[in-house]
């Protein structure tokens, strides 16, 4: 993937994205950061462009609809599919094809695979605003929201997974 910086600006651009998502997304690539330094096969360029992109459905809602929305979006104006994957793929530690059809979200994969995704979603996990927070912040916050149990253990086994801490 060549030309990050041009793919993200043409993006918010052509989406109208507000300071706010970009604000948001910049604190989410600097996440990254953090955890790619364990990585040494790692596509960099692609992670800038899903951790600057992964909120670009937030133009259209706040709600969990906005991760397929925003890959949607990003289709529509020939964005990468690996983009659109990220994005489609960053919600939490993922949706699982049971939990999708109780959120009604349309039938997809909404799991992260490759490592750039679950980067990712990883990273946008660790960040509330543009602040950084730690795993303990966000399992208190998926707690507080009555977050199922099994997305909490996802939530700690791809921090695990990804950083190798054990909770």
């Amino acid at each position: 993937m060549n030309n990050a910086d041009e793919i993200i600006e043409y993006a918010y651009e052509k989406l109208g994205c507000s300071d706010y998502i970009i604000d948001h997304s910049k604190t989410v690539y600097e996440r990254t950061k953090d955890i790619t330094q364990y990585y040494e096969d790692v596509d960099l360029e692609l992670i800038k462009c899903g951790a600057m992109l992964h909120d670009v459905g937030r133009t259209i809602t706040n709600d969990i609809r906005h991760a397929y929305l925003g890959a949607d979006l990003l289709r529509k104006i020939n964005i990468d599919e690996k983009i659109c994957k990220i994005t489609e793929r960053h919600i939490g530690a993922g949706i699982t094809p049971q939990e999708a059809a109780q959120l009604k979200l349309p039938e997809r994969n909404y799991i992260p695979q490759t490592l750039e995704e679950k980067i990712v979603a990883h990273a946008d996990n660790l960040v509330h605003g543009v602040t950084k927070v730690d795993l303990d912040f966000v399992i208190k916050k998926w707690t507080d929201k009555n977050m199922n149990q099994e997305s909490i253990e996802r939530l700690i086994k791809l921090d695990e997974e990804l950083l190798g801490r054990k909770k």
